[in-house]
């Protein structure tokens, strides 16, 4: 038996932080979301996606990739915000496979509406505490975990070009 490849000190303390993160950020995003929208984070992340697009439509693959999450889990998502009116999902046209998720309109005004509280959260939580050079390292170490753990590079990060 191999001996185990325990942390060093240093990447312990690194990684008791960075854990701490992935707890209390999404939580935080969690309550301020449900709070004052009635959505869960992912809901939000997933309206947002599709408000993003042109069409406001996207097959429901394309939005898993998009999200970042398995189909099974955006289609559960999806079928929830459908029930709510802000989402509706139909046949894809053309080849008629698969299922297109479109942002209804009351589902855009719903992302408008929570954007700028979710912003000044995101805010609070992350930026408000870094400096400038900061935010360019916390951009650099984030892009090498995820170019590590996405070597094809299918991890949708980049955001929307302005029109």
């Amino acid at each position: 038996m191999t001996e185990p490849r325990w942390l060093s000190d240093e990447q312990q303390c690194a990684w008791r932080k960075f854990a701490a993160l992935m707890t209390v950020v999404p939580a935080k995003l969690d309550a301020q979301l449900q709070r004052d929208a009635g959505l869960t984070h992912f809901g939000y992340w997933v309206l947002a996606m599709l408000s993003e697009h042109p069409d406001r439509a996207l097959r429901m693959s394309d939005l898993a990739a998009r999200a970042n999450a398995s189909p099974s889990r955006v289609s559960h998502v999806v079928a929830r915000l459908e029930q709510r009116g802000w989402v509706r999902r139909q046949r894809a046209s053309g080849d008629g496979r698969g299922n297109v998720a479109e942002l209804t309109d009351a589902g855009h005004e719903k992302v408008v509406a929570t954007a700028p509280g979710h912003v000044a959260k995101v805010r609070d939580l992350v930026f408000d505490g870094l400096t400038d050079d900061q935010v360019r390292q916390l951009d650099e170490l984030c892009a090498a975990v995820l170019a590590h753990l996405d070597p094809e590079g299918t991890i949708t990060t980049t955001p929307p070009r302005p029109e």
